[in-house]
């Protein structure tokens, strides 16, 4: 397995701990451990798995530009005969 995804993996899984811990534990400092795990969810967790699936490919391909709206008009004009 690659770092990268060992790393993001593990960041999961204690974003994950920290949530379930903060609801079951009745601790003075519970909400403060769910919200640890929420940010560690959206500020660790999504950008290094965005990072770890886009890396090495071509945003291009992913936006509406006239060039792809050409071709998926012409895919959808071989598709229908």
């Amino acid at each position: 397995m690659k770092p990268i995804k060992i790393i993001t993996f593990i960041a999961l899984i204690a974003s994950f701990t920290s949530i379930i811990c903060g609801f079951t534990l009745d601790l003075v400092y519970s909400e403060k451990l769910i919200g640890f795990g929420v940010l560690g969810l959206f500020f660790v967790v999504f950008p290094l798995f965005s990072y770890y699936r886009w890396k090495g490919k071509d945003i291009k391909d992913y936006m509406l530009t006239q060039e792809n709206l050409d071709k998926m008009k012409a895919k959808e004009r071989t598709k229908r005969t």
